[in-house]
This record gives structure tokens, sequence and C-alpha cells, in this order.
């Protein structure tokens, strides 16, 4: 079972990852921890990524799924902002996609609030002019607690057959 969360930066996937992860026994991969150091950098210093920067990021995750789903597969919490790059994390027609959503100044908020980020709370505006909101898989508000959204993400993840990209 291979299971992606996205959303823009902020909006805790690393969270609901690790609840789902634990929930299904299955281990949690956060796509922040894959950067080159290239990325790293240039983040650290307030320039956003463009599609050059992300495209060997983006193959490296989808060789990771894949090979974590011969193993039972994973939960990769990856802000995929744009429909190419969940194109290439789509290794396989059955993942179930969760989409985090919330008000851009509750999570500029829980930004500020992070400590040791190389994700600057400055490049959020970035991030929601990039994101191409998916038709596709379950959209969570961020606004519910931690513990209502791994409920609903559950009753997707086992009860819906809608989870692929569509053409």
């Amino acid at each position: 079972m291979l299971i992606i969360i996205t959303g823009v930066s902020g909006t805790g996937k690393t969270t609901m990852g690790v609840l789902i992860s634990r929930e299904l026994g299955i281990p949690f991969y956060d796509a922040d921890d894959f950067h080159p150091k290239s990325n790293i950098e240039k983040m650290s210093q307030g320039q956003p990524l463009n599609d050059q920067d992300r495209q060997p990021w983006l193959e490296k995750l989808a060789e990771k799924l894949t090979k974590s789903q011969k193993f039972g597969g994973a939960v990769l919490g990856c802000s995929a902002l744009k429909e190419s790059y969940r194109r290439i994390l789509q290794v396989d027609p059955n993942i179930k996609w969760i989409h985090l959503k919330g008000h851009r100044d509750l999570i500029w908020e829980r930004m500020l609030a992070r400590k040791n980020h190389y994700m600057k709370a400055e490049m959020l505006d970035s991030q929601f002019a990039t994101w191409e909101e998916p038709t596709y898989g379950l959209k969570l508000s961020i606004e519910d607690s931690p513990g209502e959204m791994l409920k609903h993400a559950m009753k997707f993840i086992f009860d819906s057959s809608e989870s692929q990209i569509t053409s």
C-alpha cells in the first residue's frame, strides 16, 4: 500500500504521515529528507525551487516508493505542488492520495513557529502560487484536529477505490 500526503509547506504532512504509518505499520518518509544539498541551500537562502531543481528529487522519491511497495508499502509526505510532479510519483495506479488544505494565515502562523527548518515562512506565497489543486484523492482541512484528520484518512484508505490520477 502506497499513500502520498501532499500540500504546501506547513500543512502537517509529516504529522499526518507519521500517524498514518503508525496506524498501518508501514514506514513514513518525509520528502524533505531526500532533497540534494543544493536544493536545501537554495531554499535556505529563501529561493524557491524550479522544475529542474525538483526533477531528480522527484525521481528519487518515485524510486523509493517503487522499492517500498515490494516490502508492504510506505507513506510519503511530499508537497507535490504540481500535477506534473504527482505524475512522476504515480508509480502505481492504486496509490492513495491525501491532500492537506488550509488558509494561508493559519499555515503562516505554523511556519513561523517552526524551529530549525530550512523552508522559510517567506516562501509560503511561492508555494501557494505553484500549487495546482488536484481533482482526485481525499482533501483534508488542516483546521480539524490530527485525530479527526486521521479518522477521515483511514476511512478513505480502506473504503475508497478512487485514488489515482486521471488523465
